[in-house]
């Protein structure tokens, strides 16, 4: 990492701007005393390109879904800011243990572009509510809860796709069961992409 003698971070300064094929050669100018005036000399080549997106790891969860919260696309500048943002967006999901996201770029020079490899690990995410007490006069109180983090309502007929409901395609089942003994009952299910 170079910074300049302002404090900026030279380096992440043109790694955003698609610079990852670039030299920086620090050049001693000049030694007096107790003194050294150094030249940091700065080589911009090609600015690159994404090539492929790769995704691995991802079991349960379609591509489809991951790289919709991807900032990289085959095509854009290089940018080291949009994949920290995307493996910060894969985090938020919830679907993937943030402690086992990798990102490995493979670059190709001779192209001026890269690859970039992103390493997930699939974790469990869905809830189960459960209480119940006794209401005196009404008797039995009670609630149960499931929820499904990643559901997916067009694998319903692909039994393979099943762990223990159809999963994939992030959206949220939600289903729900209030009874207040034989005065009060609510049912609940909702379904949200």
């Amino acid at each position: 990492v170079f910074f300049s003698p302002n404090g900026t971070d030279i380096s992440s300064l043109y790694m955003d701007d698609g610079y990852l094929f670039f030299g920086v050669t620090p050049v001693e100018v000049k030694v007096e005393n107790d003194s050294i005036d150094i030249e940091i000399r700065i080589i911009e080549r090609t600015q690159a390109t994404y090539n492929k997106i790769i995704i691995k790891g991802n079991t349960k969860t379609s591509d489809h879904v991951v790289l919709r919260e991807l900032r990289t696309r085959p095509g854009q500048k290089f940018s080291r800011s949009d994949i920290q943002r995307s493996i910060r967006e894969l985090s938020q999901l919830g679907y993937f243990d943030p402690q086992a996201m990798g990102v490995n770029p493979i670059p190709n020079p001779a192209a001026g572009t890269v690859d970039i490899e992103y390493t997930v690990a699939e974790k469990a995410n869905d809830q189960i509510e459960l209480s119940g007490g006794w209401g005196g006069f009404f008797g039995f109180v009670g609630t149960v809860g499931l929820v499904f983090n990643n559901f997916s309502i067009k694998n319903i007929g692909d039994f393979s796709k099943w762990d223990p409901l159809p999963v994939g395609d992030g959206q949220k089942l939600s289903l729900r069961v209030q009874a207040n003994g034989q005065a009060f009952q609510n049912y609940s299910l909702s379904l949200s992409e």
